[in-house]
This record gives structure tokens, sequence and C-alpha cells, in this order.
């Protein structure tokens, strides 16, 4: 072992590596704001889940341990569940934001700029609280994300409602326009 060390030792002064750069995080240049709007999906999901679990629990007359418990452990995934895709949706729009979208994009779409600092105010709101109006208002600025993004592309784009028990829409590319 300690021969193939120095050789490599050797090996590295003769020829050192050179650096590489790239030019950002993904130079393959592979994005979607689908995970955003799924993300945003899934708050929406957990404020539901939430608000059932509460109504549930509030409607029992007598509650023993047992519900107590159940009712605790269903609060605690869910809870977690919202804010891990809160923040989920928040990184992902900051991807779009920082790696994607240009000057010329900004140009264009000149409320892009406020919209994804809506989009991370409105997630950390969602991750603090329990308020379906801004789980629903966190949605509708990723849909807005996505509608610009696709259009960026040269996409065409529609609102569609999602294949999920939120009842609420996605936005998802159509082809070329």
């Amino acid at each position: 072992m300690m021969l193939f060390h120095r050789l490599f030792s050797v090996m590295d002064m003769l020829h050192p590596a050179r650096v590489a750069y790239a030019h950002c995080d993904i130079p393959c240049g592979i994005y979607d704001p689908h995970l955003a709007q799924q993300a945003a999906h899934t708050v929406i999901r957990m404020v539901m889940l939430i608000e059932e679990a509460t109504a549930k629990f509030k409607a029992l007359a007598n509650p023993i341990a047992e519900d107590r418990r159940e009712f605790v452990t269903k609060l605690a995934r869910y809870t977690a569940t919202k804010e891990q895709h809160a923040e989920l949706c928040k990184h992902e729009v900051r991807i779009l934001w920082g790696d994607y979208f240009k000057p010329e994009h900004i140009q264009k779409y000149p409320e892009l700029h406020e919209l994804v600092w809506k989009v991370m105010k409105l997630g950390s709101i969602a991750r603090q609280s329990v308020d379906m109006q801004t789980a629903e208002e966190l949605l509708e600025a990723a849909n807005r994300v996505a509608e610009i993004f696709w259009e960026t592309k040269g996409m065409g784009h529609a609102r569609y409602p999602a294949p999920n028990p939120t009842g609420r829409q996605t936005v998802y590319p159509t082809g070329k326009k």
C-alpha cells in the first residue's frame, strides 16, 4: 500500500491535476419547475390532513390516551411533511432563480423577481403555520413561476387539475407554441 502511495505522490508532483471549473451547479441544463409545484401541492394536502385530524380529535367526547397518541403522531408527521415540502418548494424555485433564469428573462417578465421573493416568503409562512390560504398562494406562485419557465423555453403551457387529492391545478407544458 505504501508503494502505491509513493508512486501516486511522485506522479502528482510530475503531472499535477488541473482545476476544473463549471459554469453552474448543473451543467447538463436540465431544469423543471414540476417539483416545486408538487411540493406546494403537498403543503396544501398536509394542511387538509392537519385540519381533518384536528376536527376529528375535537369531536371526540372523551378521548382516551390511545386517541391522543394517534392524534399527536399524525399531527407530528403531517407537520414535518408540510415543513419539508414548503422548504423543497423554496429550494426548487431558488435553483431556477439562481441557475436558470437570465437577465433577458427578467426583462421580459419584470414580475419574476417579486414572484420568486413571494415564493420564499410564502414558503416560510407555510412552514410556520397551518393556513390554507398561504398554502394556496404558495401553489399559485409556484404555478406562475412554471408558466414563465415554460414560456422562456418557447413551450406552450396549460393548467390542468392535478392528479392528487388537493383538487388544485398544476401547470404542464403542452409543447411548442
